[in-house]
């Protein structure tokens, strides 16, 4: 099966949200809401891919940003029927590419400690798990 990547635009938002909303180990907040996804986008532009089949069905999707020093990929996510061929691999080349021609030169990415499925496959592509660092966060409002 072949896919076409393309980069996120705020009208992929309902297909990609079905997917995310599918996808085990995804956690999705109000941060994910349509507005929210439309400032990363415009702050992150041609970053974050979405895949799609010939017929257009989305297939798969990461988001992708930076904050001038380092990427972060969130949200990576292909159909249940579509793994095992390469396509998850497919959007995480689109997104490191992407950043490395902006001049970044590290990535991170963020995996629920009992995501397993996400970890191995961090791992298997290469990834390395920080023991050194936690993350702390404030919710705002």
């Amino acid at each position: 099966m072949r896919v076409v990547l393309r980069p996120m635009s705020l009208a992929d938002y309902p297909e990609v949200l079905t997917l995310w909303r599918r996808t085990e180990g995804m956690g999705l907040s109000d941060s994910d809401s349509a507005p929210a996804l439309a400032r990363f986008l415009a702050q992150n532009p041609d970053l974050s891919p979405v895949a799609f089949e010939p017929d257009g069905a989305v297939v798969g999707a990461a988001l992708c940003g930076h904050d001038g020093r380092r990427g972060a990929l969130y949200h990576l996510a292909v159909d249940a029927s579509h793994r095992g061929r390469g396509i998850a691999r497919l959007l995480v080349d689109y997104c490191l590419s992407r950043l490395n021609a902006l001049g970044i030169q590290k990535c991170n990415v963020l995996v629920f400690r009992d995501n397993d499925a996400g970890a191995d496959f961090w791992r298997h592509n290469g990834w390395s798990e920080r023991e050194d660092l936690r993350l702390f966060q404030r919710v705002l409002g």
